[in-house]
Protein backbone atom coordinates (compact mmCIF):
# COMPACT_ATOMS: atom_id res chain seq x y z
CA UNK A 1 0.00 0.00 0.00
CA UNK A 2 0.86 3.56 -0.52
CA UNK A 3 0.12 6.88 0.18
CA UNK A 4 0.09 10.02 -2.10
CA UNK A 5 0.63 13.27 -0.60
CA UNK A 6 -1.33 16.37 -2.11
CA UNK A 7 1.06 19.12 -1.63
CA UNK A 8 -1.26 22.28 0.10
CA UNK A 9 -0.77 25.07 -2.49
CA UNK A 10 -1.81 28.33 -0.11
CA UNK A 11 -1.73 28.67 3.41
CA UNK A 12 -4.31 27.26 5.59
CA UNK A 13 -5.74 28.20 9.37
CA UNK A 14 -6.48 24.97 10.77
CA UNK A 15 -7.80 23.68 14.33
CA UNK A 16 -6.31 20.51 14.76
CA UNK A 17 -7.53 17.76 17.83
CA UNK A 18 -5.18 15.44 18.39
CA UNK A 19 -5.48 11.77 20.36
CA UNK A 20 -3.73 11.29 23.62
CA UNK A 21 -0.23 10.45 24.53
CA UNK A 22 1.09 7.28 23.64
CA UNK A 23 3.77 7.85 26.35
CA UNK A 24 1.12 9.09 29.18
CA UNK A 25 -1.28 6.36 27.83
CA UNK A 26 0.97 3.32 28.99
CA UNK A 27 2.22 5.18 32.05
CA UNK A 28 -1.27 5.37 33.52
CA UNK A 29 -2.42 2.33 32.77
CA UNK A 30 0.56 0.81 34.18
CA UNK A 31 0.05 2.77 37.28
CA UNK A 32 -3.67 1.95 37.52
CA UNK A 33 -2.95 -1.36 37.36
CA UNK A 34 -0.61 -1.17 40.15
CA UNK A 35 -2.95 1.17 42.09
CA UNK A 36 -5.38 -0.16 44.79
CA UNK A 37 -8.89 1.01 43.84
CA UNK A 38 -10.11 1.09 40.75
CA UNK A 39 -8.96 4.06 38.25
CA UNK A 40 -10.84 5.74 35.30
CA UNK A 41 -8.18 7.09 32.49
CA UNK A 42 -10.16 9.62 29.95
CA UNK A 43 -9.10 10.51 26.55
CA UNK A 44 -6.14 8.01 26.32
CA UNK A 45 -4.93 7.10 22.86
CA UNK A 46 -6.10 3.64 20.87
CA UNK A 47 -3.47 2.65 18.66
CA UNK A 48 -1.05 -0.66 18.56
CA UNK A 49 1.44 0.11 21.20
CA UNK A 50 -1.61 1.25 23.76
CA UNK A 51 -3.78 -2.13 23.00
CA UNK A 52 -0.27 -4.15 23.61
CA UNK A 53 -0.03 -2.88 26.80
CA UNK A 54 -3.79 -2.91 27.65
CA UNK A 55 -3.47 -6.74 26.70
CA UNK A 56 -0.07 -7.93 28.59
CA UNK A 57 -2.04 -6.45 31.75
CA UNK A 58 -5.26 -8.20 31.36
CA UNK A 59 -2.76 -11.59 30.60
CA UNK A 60 -1.26 -10.31 34.11
CA UNK A 61 -5.12 -10.86 35.62
CA UNK A 62 -6.08 -7.49 35.44
CA UNK A 63 -9.63 -6.16 34.68
CA UNK A 64 -9.60 -3.30 32.39
CA UNK A 65 -13.20 -1.94 31.18
CA UNK A 66 -12.67 -0.67 27.84
CA UNK A 67 -15.26 1.76 25.88
CA UNK A 68 -15.82 1.04 22.37
CA UNK A 69 -13.28 4.05 21.25
CA UNK A 70 -11.10 2.28 23.50
CA UNK A 71 -10.25 5.67 24.62
CA UNK A 72 -11.67 5.43 28.05
CA UNK A 73 -10.65 2.72 30.32
CA UNK A 74 -11.76 1.70 34.24
CA UNK A 75 -8.93 -0.59 35.15
CA UNK A 76 -9.32 -2.53 38.67
CA UNK A 77 -5.61 -1.75 40.63
CA UNK A 78 -4.05 -5.05 41.75
CA UNK A 79 -2.35 -3.30 44.99
CA UNK A 80 1.34 -4.19 43.34
CA UNK A 81 1.23 -7.77 42.86
CA UNK A 82 -0.68 -9.46 39.45
CA UNK A 83 -2.76 -12.49 39.95
CA UNK A 84 -1.16 -14.21 37.51
CA UNK A 85 1.93 -17.13 37.84
CA UNK A 86 3.13 -17.02 34.52
CA UNK A 87 2.33 -15.65 31.26
CA UNK A 88 4.08 -14.63 27.73
CA UNK A 89 4.01 -11.25 26.62
CA UNK A 90 3.86 -10.38 23.64
CA UNK A 91 4.17 -6.30 23.18
CA UNK A 92 4.71 -5.91 19.09
CA UNK A 93 7.11 -3.43 18.63
CA UNK A 94 5.95 -1.36 21.27
CA UNK A 95 9.17 -0.15 23.30
CA UNK A 96 7.56 1.34 25.88
CA UNK A 97 5.01 -1.72 27.07
CA UNK A 98 8.48 -3.85 26.70
CA UNK A 99 10.15 -1.70 28.94
CA UNK A 100 8.14 -0.78 31.63
CA UNK A 101 6.37 -4.33 31.71
CA UNK A 102 10.13 -5.99 32.36
CA UNK A 103 10.18 -3.87 35.56
CA UNK A 104 6.31 -4.31 36.31
CA UNK A 105 6.66 -8.34 36.87
CA UNK A 106 9.48 -8.59 38.73
CA UNK A 107 7.16 -7.54 41.38
CA UNK A 108 5.18 -10.64 40.89
CA UNK A 109 5.98 -14.38 41.31
CA UNK A 110 6.36 -16.78 38.60
CA UNK A 111 7.81 -17.00 35.89
CA UNK A 112 7.01 -14.68 32.99
CA UNK A 113 8.57 -13.77 29.72
CA UNK A 114 8.40 -10.15 27.69
CA UNK A 115 8.90 -11.15 23.70
CA UNK A 116 7.54 -9.23 21.01
CA UNK A 117 7.79 -8.70 16.88
CA UNK A 118 11.38 -9.57 15.14
CA UNK A 119 11.99 -5.95 15.13
CA UNK A 120 11.71 -5.63 18.68
CA UNK A 121 14.03 -8.46 19.21
CA UNK A 122 16.63 -6.23 17.81
CA UNK A 123 16.12 -3.07 20.05
CA UNK A 124 18.63 -2.94 23.27
CA UNK A 125 17.09 -3.80 26.73
CA UNK A 126 19.97 -4.78 28.51
CA UNK A 127 20.48 -1.61 30.79
CA UNK A 128 17.52 -2.41 32.44
CA UNK A 129 18.24 -6.11 33.00
CA UNK A 130 21.26 -5.13 34.55
CA UNK A 131 19.55 -2.31 36.70
CA UNK A 132 16.79 -4.86 37.63
CA UNK A 133 19.75 -7.72 38.62
CA UNK A 134 21.38 -5.10 40.74
CA UNK A 135 18.19 -4.80 42.77
CA UNK A 136 17.47 -8.43 43.08
CA UNK A 137 15.65 -9.61 40.64
CA UNK A 138 16.35 -12.79 38.89
CA UNK A 139 16.17 -12.01 35.00
CA UNK A 140 17.96 -12.50 31.69
CA UNK A 141 17.67 -11.59 28.15
CA UNK A 142 17.02 -15.61 26.42
CA UNK A 143 19.27 -15.36 23.51
CA UNK A 144 22.18 -13.69 25.42
CA UNK A 145 21.93 -11.38 22.90
CA UNK A 146 20.72 -8.24 25.25
CA UNK A 147 17.35 -8.20 23.58
CA UNK A 148 14.09 -9.73 24.03
CA UNK A 149 12.76 -12.44 24.59
CA UNK A 150 13.15 -11.47 28.47
CA UNK A 151 12.86 -13.80 30.76
CA UNK A 152 11.57 -12.98 34.51
CA UNK A 153 11.61 -15.51 37.24
CA UNK A 154 10.40 -13.20 39.79
CA UNK A 155 9.85 -13.08 43.69
CA UNK A 156 9.35 -9.51 44.25
CA UNK A 157 12.12 -6.78 43.94
CA UNK A 158 14.11 -6.51 46.73
CA UNK A 159 15.25 -3.17 46.29
CA UNK A 160 18.86 -1.32 46.94
CA UNK A 161 21.12 0.43 44.59
CA UNK A 162 21.71 0.30 41.22
CA UNK A 163 23.70 2.03 38.36
CA UNK A 164 22.07 2.09 34.88
CA UNK A 165 23.48 3.24 31.40
CA UNK A 166 21.72 6.27 30.28
CA UNK A 167 22.61 7.07 26.80
CA UNK A 168 20.36 4.13 25.05
CA UNK A 169 16.90 4.93 26.27
CA UNK A 170 15.12 7.15 29.12
CA UNK A 171 12.48 4.47 29.39
CA UNK A 172 15.19 1.67 31.71
CA UNK A 173 14.75 4.75 34.04
CA UNK A 174 10.93 5.04 33.97
CA UNK A 175 10.09 1.19 34.42
CA UNK A 176 12.64 1.10 37.18
CA UNK A 177 10.74 4.19 39.13
CA UNK A 178 7.19 2.97 38.44
CA UNK A 179 7.97 -0.58 40.15
CA UNK A 180 10.09 0.61 42.45
CA UNK A 181 7.04 1.83 45.58
CA UNK A 182 6.51 -1.56 45.73
CA UNK A 183 9.84 -3.15 46.15
CA UNK A 184 10.76 -4.15 49.75
CA UNK A 185 13.37 -1.67 50.42
CA UNK A 186 14.02 1.66 49.44
CA UNK A 187 15.36 2.34 45.56
CA UNK A 188 17.91 4.29 44.46
CA UNK A 189 18.89 4.57 40.94
CA UNK A 190 21.87 6.26 39.37
CA UNK A 191 22.49 7.43 35.80
CA UNK A 192 26.19 5.62 34.20
CA UNK A 193 26.65 8.87 31.55
CA UNK A 194 24.40 11.28 30.30
CA UNK A 195 20.52 10.83 30.24
CA UNK A 196 18.97 11.29 27.23
CA UNK A 197 15.11 12.45 26.52
CA UNK A 198 15.19 12.94 29.87
CA UNK A 199 11.71 14.65 30.03
CA UNK A 200 9.87 11.32 29.73
CA UNK A 201 11.61 10.70 33.28
CA UNK A 202 10.00 14.04 34.59
CA UNK A 203 6.66 12.38 32.67
CA UNK A 204 7.03 9.19 34.90
CA UNK A 205 7.62 11.00 37.67
CA UNK A 206 4.39 13.63 37.71
CA UNK A 207 2.30 10.28 36.49
CA UNK A 208 3.37 8.57 39.68
CA UNK A 209 2.51 11.52 41.77
CA UNK A 210 -0.89 11.92 40.27
CA UNK A 211 -1.53 8.52 41.59
CA UNK A 212 0.22 9.38 45.50
CA UNK A 213 3.87 8.42 44.89
CA UNK A 214 6.37 10.46 45.47
CA UNK A 215 10.16 10.06 44.66
CA UNK A 216 13.44 12.36 44.94
CA UNK A 217 16.01 13.44 42.60
CA UNK A 218 19.05 15.11 41.72
CA UNK A 219 18.96 16.46 38.42
CA UNK A 220 19.22 13.82 35.74
CA UNK A 221 22.02 12.08 38.09
CA UNK A 222 20.15 10.12 40.79
CA UNK A 223 16.73 8.88 41.64
CA UNK A 224 15.44 7.76 44.73
CA UNK A 225 11.63 6.15 45.85
CA UNK A 226 11.14 5.38 49.53
CA UNK A 227 9.70 2.06 49.76
CA UNK A 228 6.29 1.46 51.63
CA UNK A 229 4.29 4.32 49.05
CA UNK A 230 1.19 2.37 46.78
CA UNK A 231 -0.21 4.20 44.14
CA UNK A 232 -4.02 5.26 44.95
CA UNK A 233 -6.70 4.65 42.10
CA UNK A 234 -8.23 8.02 40.65
CA UNK A 235 -9.27 9.79 37.70
CA UNK A 236 -6.85 10.61 35.13
CA UNK A 237 -7.33 12.47 32.02
CA UNK A 238 -4.38 11.57 29.26
CA UNK A 239 -3.42 14.99 27.50
CA UNK A 240 -2.58 15.34 23.82
CA UNK A 241 0.40 13.50 22.22
CA UNK A 242 3.57 16.16 21.48
CA UNK A 243 5.23 14.42 19.19
CA UNK A 244 2.22 13.33 17.07
CA UNK A 245 1.72 17.43 17.35
CA UNK A 246 5.29 18.50 15.96
CA UNK A 247 3.65 16.91 12.51
CA UNK A 248 1.20 19.75 12.26
CA UNK A 249 3.73 22.52 13.50
CA UNK A 250 5.97 21.45 10.94
CA UNK A 251 3.13 21.43 8.28
CA UNK A 252 2.34 25.17 9.15
CA UNK A 253 6.24 25.90 8.91
CA UNK A 254 6.82 24.65 5.60
CA UNK A 255 3.62 26.09 4.18
CA UNK A 256 3.38 29.34 5.39
CA UNK A 257 0.01 28.35 7.36
CA UNK A 258 -0.97 28.73 11.10
CA UNK A 259 -1.94 25.74 12.82
CA UNK A 260 -3.55 25.35 16.48
CA UNK A 261 -3.80 22.70 18.65
CA UNK A 262 -6.21 22.44 21.57
CA UNK A 263 -5.77 21.25 25.04
CA UNK A 264 -1.74 21.30 24.76
CA UNK A 265 0.11 24.15 26.32
CA UNK A 266 2.37 25.49 28.95
CA UNK A 267 1.78 23.05 31.88
CA UNK A 268 2.70 19.51 29.74
CA UNK A 269 5.60 18.52 30.56
CA UNK A 270 6.49 16.49 27.41
CA UNK A 271 9.77 16.98 26.02
CA UNK A 272 8.83 17.09 22.59
CA UNK A 273 7.00 20.56 22.94
CA UNK A 274 11.33 21.68 22.74
CA UNK A 275 10.42 21.64 19.21
CA UNK A 276 8.58 24.41 19.37
CA UNK A 277 11.57 27.14 20.02
CA UNK A 278 13.67 25.01 17.00
CA UNK A 279 10.80 26.38 15.07
CA UNK A 280 10.67 29.49 16.81
CA UNK A 281 14.38 29.86 15.98
CA UNK A 282 13.73 29.18 12.24
CA UNK A 283 10.91 32.10 11.59
CA UNK A 284 7.96 30.47 13.07
CA UNK A 285 5.27 32.86 15.37
CA UNK A 286 4.58 30.10 18.32
CA UNK A 287 1.95 31.26 20.91
CA UNK A 288 1.90 28.74 23.84
CA UNK A 289 -1.06 29.60 26.44
CA UNK A 290 -2.22 27.14 29.30
CA UNK A 291 -4.26 25.11 27.01
CA UNK A 292 -3.42 25.77 23.66
CA UNK A 293 -0.22 26.03 20.86
CA UNK A 294 -0.58 27.66 17.82
CA UNK A 295 2.25 27.90 15.15
CA UNK A 296 2.25 29.84 11.79
CA UNK A 297 4.81 29.39 9.31
CA UNK A 298 7.34 31.80 7.93
CA UNK A 299 7.95 32.84 4.09
CA UNK A 300 10.82 31.13 4.06
CA UNK A 301 12.47 28.93 6.98
CA UNK A 302 15.75 29.94 8.45
CA UNK A 303 18.93 27.61 8.59
CA UNK A 304 19.11 25.95 12.54
CA UNK A 305 22.11 23.70 14.31
CA UNK A 306 19.70 21.92 17.47
CA UNK A 307 19.99 19.64 19.96
CA UNK A 308 17.51 16.83 20.01
CA UNK A 309 19.05 14.60 22.84
CA UNK A 310 15.98 15.62 24.64
CA UNK A 311 13.78 14.91 22.36
CA UNK A 312 14.91 12.53 19.71
CA UNK A 313 10.92 11.38 18.94
CA UNK A 314 10.71 14.68 16.93
CA UNK A 315 14.46 15.02 15.39
CA UNK A 316 12.84 12.71 11.95
CA UNK A 317 10.62 16.05 12.18
CA UNK A 318 12.65 18.69 11.18
CA UNK A 319 14.99 16.06 8.89
CA UNK A 320 11.96 15.81 7.04
CA UNK A 321 11.81 19.93 6.77
CA UNK A 322 14.56 20.80 6.90
CA UNK A 323 15.56 20.87 2.70
CA UNK A 324 12.72 23.85 2.80
CA UNK A 325 15.33 25.89 5.08
CA UNK A 326 17.47 28.90 3.34
CA UNK A 327 20.66 27.17 4.64
CA UNK A 328 22.13 24.19 6.38
CA UNK A 329 20.06 22.16 9.22
CA UNK A 330 22.21 20.39 11.93
CA UNK A 331 20.14 17.82 14.08
CA UNK A 332 22.63 16.92 16.84
CA UNK A 333 22.07 14.51 19.95
CA UNK A 334 20.70 11.75 17.47
CA UNK A 335 22.74 8.67 18.60
CA UNK A 336 19.78 7.04 20.83
CA UNK A 337 17.27 7.30 18.13
CA UNK A 338 19.59 4.73 16.22
CA UNK A 339 18.00 1.92 18.32
CA UNK A 340 14.22 2.95 17.79
CA UNK A 341 11.73 1.29 15.36
CA UNK A 342 14.17 1.49 12.71
CA UNK A 343 17.89 3.28 12.32
CA UNK A 344 16.14 6.41 12.05
CA UNK A 345 19.29 8.33 11.16
CA UNK A 346 19.93 6.11 8.83
CA UNK A 347 16.34 5.73 7.24
CA UNK A 348 15.45 9.61 7.34
CA UNK A 349 19.59 10.23 5.03
CA UNK A 350 18.95 7.56 3.04
CA UNK A 351 15.43 8.64 1.95
CA UNK A 352 16.37 12.07 2.18
CA UNK A 353 19.20 11.57 -0.49
CA UNK A 354 17.41 9.21 -2.85
CA UNK A 355 15.17 12.52 -2.81
CA UNK A 356 18.39 14.45 -4.17
CA UNK A 357 18.98 16.31 -0.86
CA UNK A 358 22.93 16.41 -0.02
CA UNK A 359 23.87 15.52 3.36
CA UNK A 360 26.94 15.49 5.23
CA UNK A 361 26.08 12.37 8.44
CA UNK A 362 27.79 11.13 11.31
CA UNK A 363 26.86 8.81 14.20
CA UNK A 364 25.13 11.24 16.39
CA UNK A 365 24.08 14.25 13.74
CA UNK A 366 22.88 14.94 10.63
CA UNK A 367 23.56 18.29 8.64
CA UNK A 368 21.18 18.64 5.75
CA UNK A 369 21.18 21.00 2.52
CA UNK A 370 18.71 22.82 0.80
CA UNK A 371 17.09 21.45 -2.35
CA UNK A 372 14.05 20.79 -3.84
CA UNK A 373 13.26 16.98 -2.96
CA UNK A 374 12.48 15.66 -5.73
CA UNK A 375 10.05 12.73 -6.46
CA UNK A 376 10.01 9.69 -4.62
CA UNK A 377 8.03 6.77 -2.91
CA UNK A 378 9.52 6.86 1.04
CA UNK A 379 10.17 3.80 2.71
CA UNK A 380 9.44 3.67 6.14
CA UNK A 381 11.19 0.94 7.75
CA UNK A 382 8.01 -0.09 9.52
CA UNK A 383 8.52 3.07 11.70
CA UNK A 384 5.54 5.41 12.08
CA UNK A 385 7.72 8.32 12.84
CA UNK A 386 9.28 7.84 9.15
CA UNK A 387 5.89 8.05 7.80
CA UNK A 388 4.31 10.35 9.57
CA UNK A 389 7.45 13.16 9.29
CA UNK A 390 7.79 12.82 5.24
CA UNK A 391 4.21 13.00 4.79
CA UNK A 392 5.07 16.75 5.48
CA UNK A 393 7.65 16.82 3.18
CA UNK A 394 4.97 16.11 0.88
CA UNK A 395 2.81 18.99 1.61
CA UNK A 396 5.16 21.26 -0.28
CA UNK A 397 6.68 19.05 -2.18
CA UNK A 398 5.52 17.36 -5.38
CA UNK A 399 5.32 13.34 -5.96
CA UNK A 400 6.11 12.65 -2.16
CA UNK A 401 4.65 9.03 -2.15
CA UNK A 402 4.34 7.00 1.37
CA UNK A 403 5.32 3.36 1.53
CA UNK A 404 3.45 0.95 3.97
CA UNK A 405 1.32 4.42 5.79
CA UNK A 406 -0.67 1.91 7.88
CA UNK A 407 2.75 1.90 10.14
CA UNK A 408 1.49 4.96 11.70
CA UNK A 409 -1.22 2.91 13.33
CA UNK A 410 1.95 2.16 16.42
CA UNK A 411 0.75 5.27 17.54
CA UNK A 412 -1.74 7.45 15.24
CA UNK A 413 -3.78 5.52 13.59
CA UNK A 414 -6.30 8.39 11.90
CA UNK A 415 -2.83 10.71 10.99
CA UNK A 416 -3.47 10.68 7.19
CA UNK A 417 -7.05 11.82 7.30
CA UNK A 418 -6.40 14.46 9.86
CA UNK A 419 -3.28 15.90 7.97
CA UNK A 420 -5.53 15.36 5.24
CA UNK A 421 -8.36 18.11 7.27
CA UNK A 422 -5.89 20.78 7.28
CA UNK A 423 -7.22 21.85 4.17
CA UNK A 424 -10.67 20.90 4.54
Amino acid sequence: MVQAIEPITRPFDAVVELPGSKSYTNRALLVAALARGRSHITDALSSDDTHYMRRALEALGVHIEADAALENFEVDGIDGRFPASEATLNIGNAGTAARFLTAAVALGHGTFVVDGSEAMRKRPIQPLIDGLAQLGVDIEAREGNGCPPVVVRASGIAGGRAKVRGDISSQYFSALLMAAPYAAQDVEIEVDGELVSAPYVTMTLSTMAEFGVTAERDGDRWFRVPAGQRYEARSYAVEPDASGASYFFAAAAVTGGRVVVPRLGSRSAQGDLGLLDVLERMGCEVHIEADSISVRGPAQLRAVDAEFSRMGDVATTLMAIAPFADGPVTVRGIAQTHYEESDRPVAAATELKRMGIRLDESWDALTIYPGTPQPCEVQTYDDHRMAMSFAVTGLRASGIRIAHPECVSKTFPEYFEVLRGLTA
